[in-house]
């Protein structure tokens, strides 16, 4: 038994996309929305999907792990509202959970769309996250912004790749990383130095440089055109935006 399950909040814009591209190989979908106010709920109950309804939490991982915690299947895919499972990818997870492999979890790559198109460098390919995993095996420790599912027991990877269709236009794609900029300052709060000049440095200075030169020239983000420098730049800018709103919010 294959269980679909996703946290979700005003996602009406994409989570029928998502819910229709794994409504045949789903038992069950399980989704977990946090008090949207768009047609979300309705959306997911249209494709049979158990729904709970809480608050929204900063950290969203928490959420993600209430959708885990409520999942029945002996076998559990994590999704994004964005995401999207083509036909090779089912296949290969439905291959995968019957046959009775060691893995107790895998890896699954992601084609990450920007601004119209997927990116192939940059560190965006093949992006592998865990999302496919035996129930009782994985949960999210809920503790960073980029925080992978950890698993106990051997992780495997799968072949075929899930599009994620994250950002569709600039305004969209600031929109979105609020979130993570907001977490970051909180992350900045806890931090008993924060305050200091060495950490100032840090996020203005040092981290934009570091990421930038990382995705567009180590990662050979250059490949990708203008879409390679934006994704570069906007994912720099990330850092001095977080202390921004950290030092404002004090």
């Amino acid at each position: 038994m294959l269980s679909v399950v996703l946290a979700v909040y005003n996602e009406a814009a994409n989570l029928e996309r998502c819910l229709r591209s794994v409504a045949d190989i789903a038992d069950e979908i399980v989704v977990v929305d946090g008090g949207s106010s768009d047609n979300t709920v309705q959306l997911a109950k249209k494709f049979g999907a158990a729904v709970y309804v809480t608050t929204n939490p900063p950290m969203f991982h928490i959420n993600k792990q209430k959708a885990l915690d409520k999942a029945h299947g002996d076998w559990i895919l994590q999704l994004d509202a964005d995401e999207t499972v083509g036909k090779p990818l089912k296949e290969e997870i439905l291959d995968v959970i019957g046959s009775g492999l060691v893995p107790n979890g895998y890896f699954i790559p992601r084609h990450n769309y920007f601004l119209g198109d997927w990116l192939r460098k940059g560190g965006q390919y093949p992006d592998y996250v865990i999302r496919l995993f035996r129930r009782g095996m994985g949960k999210f420790p809920q503790k960073s912004v980029h925080e992978q599912i950890e698993i106990e027991g051997h992780v495997g990877h799968l072949d075929h790749a899930m599009e994620h269709y994250s950002y569709t236009s600039v305004s969209q794609y600031w929109e979105k990383s609020s979130a993570y900029i907001r977490l970051v300052a909180h992350e900045l709060e806890e931090k008993k130095n924060s305050k200091s000049l060495r950490v100032a440095v840090s996020y203005l200075i040092v981290r934009p440089v570091m990421t930038f030169f990382s995705l567009y020239v180590r990662h050979k983000g250059f490949v990708d055109g203008w879409r390679g420098f934006l994704f570069a730049l906007f994912s720099a800018l990330h850092f001095p935006k977080a202390y921004v709103t950290y030092r404002n919010n004090r």
